[in-house]
């Protein structure tokens, strides 16, 4: 009776080890990529340090036409956000020409926060 039951608990065990595995998602990486540009250009700006990202502003934009032209893998609804990724790419480039037109500090930390919520929104929207 006692193997039994252990070998119920086992089986227990790891079908709930197996649920909890599938529920997750595979990275999306081009969205990892521009997470980690975001990161280096927004908190800093957050502090009033802009240079990073007056000197990665390119990049930037690179980076969110890469996640707007990627495929989702698996788990992602991209049509959710395809709407969203669009904007992304577009602020983005705003940010790279008021950057080019030496816009004030003031201008850029307003701009790159409202990015920085643009992408937020998405990743929200890839969580449901």
């Amino acid at each position: 009776m006692k193997k039994i039951i252990s070998f119920a608990l086992l089986i227990a065990a790891l079908a709930f080890t197996q649920s909890g595995q599938a529920q997750k998602k595979v990275p999306w990486k081009e969205m990892e990529d521009f997470h980690t540009i975001m990161g280096a250009t927004f908190h800093p700006a957050e502090e009033g340090k802009l240079d990073p990202l007056k000197t990665r502003s390119s990049e930037l934009v690179e980076k969110a036409i890469a996640w707007k032209n990627s495929t989702a893998p698996e788990g992602y609804n991209q049509e959710a956000v395809k709407k969203t990724l669009k904007k992304l790419v577009k602020d983005a480039k705003e940010i790279k020409k008021m950057v080019q037109k030496n816009a004030s500090d003031a201008d850029l930390k307003e701009e790159i926060t409202e990015l920085h919520g643009v992408f937020h929104e998405i990743t929200e929207k890839c969580e449901h």
